[in-house]
């Protein structure tokens, strides 16, 4: 008897929403953080682009020279530089993502 009226109980804490939700004006500055975000990522963007571009040129010269090593961190680093700017281009869309997962648990 006690046990299935803990069991109740817990469950009906367990069930309570709490009713909080992400909202534009809760801090001051929310605009100022979203410009200073997204200067971050032109800055990864620009940065994935050089990566691309120096690996590139280290793969070409490294398959050129015989140097095995070289050309394979060549192309190590355009993977990395194409990962990393597939990842920074759809960080908007991965977040929004999981967080729709997570709303809805």
């Amino acid at each position: 008897m006690f046990i299935s009226a803990a069991s109740q109980l817990a469950g009906s804490l367990w069930a309570q929403d709490p009713g909080v939700t992400p909202n534009q004006d809760g801090l001051p500055g929310l605009t100022v953080v979203k410009g200073i975000v997204g200067a971050l990522l032109t800055w990864g963007l620009v940065a994935c682009v050089a990566g691309l571009v120096v690996s590139v040129i280290i793969w070409a010269l490294g398959h050129q020279q015989g140097n095995y090593s070289a050309a394979s961190g060549g192309k190590s680093g355009v993977l990395v530089s194409a990962g990393g700017a597939l990842l920074i281009g759809g960080a908007n869309a991965i977040i929004a993502f999981f967080s729709g997962v997570g709303a809805g648990i």
